[in-house]
């Protein structure tokens, strides 16, 4: 596989982590925003707490897949 084709994929992985990250990042504000606002605490987890944990996930997914290609194309490179 040539070395060049990593590179494409490196940075749409790296868009995807920082598409994931703000998104987690405006749904937290989103959800202590709605928590304050209803005084609502310890009563499970609302709507926008449910959408930060899954943008969270997809970032720490993305960011592996992005560090798993770094390595791949470190070890073509030797």
């Amino acid at each position: 596989m040539p070395k060049w084709f990593l590179v494409p994929i490196i940075v749409v992985l790296m868009g995807y982590v920082v598409f994931s990250l703000v998104r987690g990042v405006v749904a937290f504000l989103q959800a202590s925003r709605d928590s304050v606002d209803r005084g609502e605490f310890g009563e499970g987890p609302t709507p926008s707490q449910l959408r930060q944990n899954e943008m969270m996930f997809a970032r720490v997914k993305y960011q592996g897949l992005a560090v798993l290609v770094v390595v791949i194309l470190l070890a073509a490179s030797r």
